[in-house]
């Protein structure tokens, strides 16, 4: 049975765009494993001329073995047999000579793996594009899961290749209404709860079986030594990071609600200086961001940034599954659901709601609101969940009726803390989560001269 390709749809435009640009095309693709790269381009290639090229950490003359052979079974061309390319050049040169004046796409994967076999690879990339690549009918694209290596030695400007590419794209999780389509047999609730757990990682989305209860999946996946989940969070920091364990205690600090750098040196055991050095490389690499409240008058020299994780799935592990590893490697995944995850779902799931609405208000609302939204961020009130800046600078406030229902009175102070903050009237948009599949969030602009 054939998977659904879900989401991408504007990544894998882009790509077609290119590929029928009728130019040579040197494209960068690169993001965090599991984030759906190779599925993305697997798509892509899927019906054209292309080939498409997994690289292994072996030998560079294993990894030119192996793209000849791709080169072969992609153009069913018995010539590739007899050659040996002796390096990169010339493997790239026969492929564009094969190409002839016919778009022929090549895609390198795993391109750090190519150039820890061969530590010249990028100048050899550069070299052949420089002399033949350019003018072909080649569209190549690098693709790698190493987030620093790919732009440190890729698009960087010491880069050999810098100037070179033709375009680039770092692909960042799934949308929540993007995740939620993996599930279409839950309930809304489950989906969005879900996803809290999850965030957007198509690899770890397409783990969850809606089949099963969402507590099945938990525990099936992340609450046993064997699940396929339980160790991917060490998987990923080794794979970006040379000495692993102090920023393990760094985003173990910060999942335990330390927002403030001093903070989060105290927990750790380091002064500001080192936490600030290895906050830095995790903001870097998309896992843990900064946020100042777009309520600061001031926000280049404010002192009120506070540090959250930025991945769903990094904060689950750090807050439920790192502390209670011996649990899990004892066999009792199922107390740790009982006692830790499934009293903080409403907890998840309203995280996960705030994240739907910060996507709404991003690319959605500026239809109902009128203007451009420039600036979006979390907001900490009762009922005001998060905020936006227009182009104009109007401020917005997304509103999410509690349940129970607070007094109105709260809703009032925050509009009139807020009015204060922005100097001027404040658009209001109210937030709900339906029980449709099609429709799950609701969204209605609160009428001039109503609080509701």
């Amino acid at each position: 049975m054939t998977e659904r390709f879900i989401g991408r749809d504007g990544e894998l435009a882009v790509l077609e765009e290119l590929a029928d640009s009728g130019r040579a095309e040197l494209f960068v693709l690169y993001g965090r494993r599991r984030v759906g790269k190779t599925e993305l381009l697997q798509q892509f290639c899927r019906g054209r001329r292309a080939v498409y090229f997994l690289a292994a950490q072996v030998r560079d003359k294993d990894n030119l073995r192996g793209f000849r052979e791709a080169l072969r079974d992609a153009l069913d061309d018995p010539l590739a047999d007899s050659v040996e390319f002796t390096d990169w050049s010339s493997a790239l040169s026969f492929a564009a000579e094969r190409a002839g004046d016919e778009r022929l796409v090549i895609v390198l994967d795993e391109f750090p793996y190519l150039c820890d076999g061969n530590k010249g690879m990028p100048s050899l990339l550069q070299q052949f594009w420089d002399q033949r690549g350019k003018r072909s009918s080649l569209m190549v694209v690098l693709c790698g899961s190493q987030v620093s290596f790919m732009e440190r030695e890729v698009l960087a400007e010491k880069s050999p290749l810098f100037g070179r590419r033709t375009g680039q794209r770092r692909l960042t999780p799934l949308r929540p209404a993007e995740a939620m389509a993996f599930w279409p047999r839950w309930s809304v609730e489950d989906r969005l709860t879900a996803f809290g757990i999850l965030g957007g990682m198509p690899a770890y989305l397409r783990r969850f079986d809606d089949e099963r209860s969402l507590a099945e999946n938990v525990m099936r996946d992340l609450l046993r030594p064997e699940g396929y989940l339980f160790d991917e969070v060490q998987f990923l920091l080794r794979s970006e990071l040379t000495s692993p364990a102090t920023y393990n205690s760094i985003l173990a600090a910060v999942a335990a609600g330390n927002e403030r750098m001093g903070d989060i040196a105290l927990a750790v055991g380091v002064d500001s200086t080192t936490a600030g050095k290895y906050l830095h490389v995790l903001r870097e690499l998309g896992l843990v961001a900064r946020e100042i409240p777009l309520t600061d008058p001031d926000p280049l020299r404010s002192r009120r940034g506070r540090y959250r994780i930025a991945d769903r799935f990094l904060a689950f592990h750090f807050r439920h599954l790192q502390p209670n590893l011996s649990l899990v490697q004892a066999g009792r995944g199922s107390r740790v659901y009982e006692q830790f995850v499934e009293p903080d779902l409403p907890r998840l799931f309203d995280e996960a709601r705030r994240d739907f609405i910060l996507s709404h208000l991003e690319r959605e609302a500026a239809d109902l609101v009128g203007d451009e939204i420039v600036e979006i961020g979390r907001h900490g009130g009762t009922f005001v969940r998060a905020l936006g800046r227009t182009a104009g600078g109007s401020a917005v406030a997304a509103i999410v009726v509690p349940d129970p229902m607070p007094p109105i009175s709260g809703l009032e102070d925050e509009l009139a803390e807020l009015r204060r903050a922005f100097g001027g009237e404040i658009v209001r948009l109210v937030y709900g989560i339906t029980s449709k599949p099609e429709r799950p969030l609701e969204v209605e602009r609160v009428p001039e001269g109503e609080l509701l």
